[in-house]
């Protein structure tokens, strides 16, 4: 399954009154614009670059090849003054976020030699809130980045712009996969299915458990075996895997690759509960060692139908942050930490050692028996994210920066951490209930509240922080 690229547009422009009054102005502001273009294709997109605009009939034609082009993020380079009129068009029409940069060629000028043609090279924060008001009048969220062309601390804001394109072109193209039914009572995980395409633009297939059993039963001994010889590559297995759960689950694990593959799925949300042993109940307490290693390809796969968090997982992933499923599960005030993580699936990725699978002959609020994926998270800065739904239907991203560090965990099968948010846990634990995140969450690597927010406006929604 081939992903689509992130897009981003890109346009330069400048008044065109200057260029026969400047002679060398228009060479030069170019010139910042080919680097420009150079950079952002340095930042793994697909850049579409529509040149340079110089009046507002080209401003117009831009809009429409930028409409065209369906781009994640629109970049406005500033090189100079030039009016609203010239870059409205490409706001209103693209039906796409924008960003607007000005960056000037270098730290300052030389104010002793300098005349105005050598100033307006620098005159390209001059429209800057020109912009923003007109944008504010016409209703179309402002965002910007002032400095100066070489500044590696503007691009690395820029960066952060580029890194929230991505977030939105992974949930924009989005295919879930939801198989099953959900928890029994757990209300905070039920989700309109409307409200993904709705918002994002997403598809969400809705799969059955017999979907799975097919591809099962098609399952020969041969890729059962290779399988089990890869996990056994990756994963420490534990003296309490019996034999015939492990080759059980690897098999669930062939099946769910071609699950995967057969409705080009981006992510599986999934819960079965079952009943004395029979077919589904086994096919998804089979689930854990396949969901891990799809987890791992960048496809979150996890249980209790919790759809919005494999949008969280996504969300964490095109970042390059990981994302493990996660959940609270005890509160340490002598070493004010809060310890949480989950049974069942888990993103490898951000594990400090080789995880470990370990057989269980229960699995704690479920039914059924196999292996599941155990290991701590590796020791530093990690960013909490969930996927919020208020009561008006609406979502939103909410987050929270901490920091993993090593301490005694339990040894149950779970994916676990020990988290300190600097702050006395309990209140801690008070403040993120409140906060309408819901059960379940992505717990991902380094602190991202940033990136995480700056995906919520591209993506139009709500951004919240504890």
């Amino acid at each position: 399954m081939t992903h689509r690229q992130t897009r981003i547009g890109l346009v330069a422009g400048g008044l065109g009154t200057y260029w026969p009054q400047f002679p060398g102005l228009l060479p030069q502001l170019q010139e910042s614009a080919r680097y420009v273009s150079q950079r952002f294709q340095e930042m793994e997109t697909e850049v579409v670059d529509v040149g340079f605009i110089s009046d507002a009939q080209e401003g117009a034609a831009a809009a429409e090849k930028l409409r065209r082009a369906d781009c994640d993020l629109i970049v406005l380079f500033l090189t100079t003054y030039l009016t609203a009129s010239m870059v409205l068009p490409i706001a209103q029409r693209a039906n796409t976020p924008v960003l607007v940069i000005d960056l000037q060629p270098t730290e300052k000028m030389d104010h002793a030699s300098f005349d105005t043609g050598a100033w307006l090279a620098y005159c390209g924060q001059c429209p800057v809130p020109e912009m923003g008001n007109t944008f504010r009048r016409a209703g179309i969220p402002f965002r910007s980045v002032s400095g100066w062309l070489r500044q590696e601390s503007a691009w690395r804001r820029i960066g952060q712009w580029i890194r929230a394109a991505h977030v939105r072109a992974a949930l924009r193209h989005a295919r879930h996969g939801l198989m099953g039914h959900l928890y029994p009572g757990m209300l905070d995980v039920s989700t309109d299915l409307t409200l993904l395409p709705v918002t994002f633009g997403s598809h969400v297939e809705v799969l059955e458990f017999d979907d799975l059993r097919q591809r099962v039963e098609k399952v020969t001994e041969a890729e059962t075996k290779q399988r089990m010889d890869l996990a056994r590559e990756i994963f420490t297995l534990d003296d309490t895997v019996r034999e015939e759960d492990f080759a059980w689950g690897a098999t669930v694990s062939v099946a769910l690759d071609r699950l995967v593959d057969d409705f080009e799925l981006d992510s599986i949300a999934y819960y079965h509960r079952g009943l004395d042993g029979e077919q589904h109940e086994r096919l998804g307490a089979g689930m854990i060692l396949g969901a891990s290693l799809l987890t791992a390809r960048g496809i979150p796969t996890t249980g209790e139908y919790e759809l919005r968090t494999t949008v969280a997982q996504l969300a964490t992933q095109a970042v390059g942050a990981g994302g493990s499923f996660c959940e609270l599960q005890a509160l340490n005030f002598e070493d004010n930490v809060v310890e949480m993580g989950h049974d069942g699936p888990a993103h490898l990725a951000v594990s400090a050692r080789d995880p470990l699978l370990r057989g269980l002959g229960v699995y704690h609020g479920k039914r059924g028996w196999g292996v599941s994926v155990e290991f701590d998270v590796r020791p530093g800065p990690v960013t909490l994210l969930g996927l919020g739904q208020d009561r008006d239907g609406s979502l939103s991203f909410i987050a929270a920066e901490g920091t993993v560090v090593p301490g005694p965990l339990l040894a149950i099968g779970n994916t676990t951490s020990r988290v300190d948010f600097g702050r006395d846990p309990g209140e801690w634990v008070d403040d993120w209930s409140a906060s309408g995140v819901g059960h379940h969450w992505s717990l991902s690597l380094d602190h991202r509240a940033a990136d995480y927010k700056a995906a919520a406006s591209l993506l139009g929604i709500d951004f919240r922080q504890v």
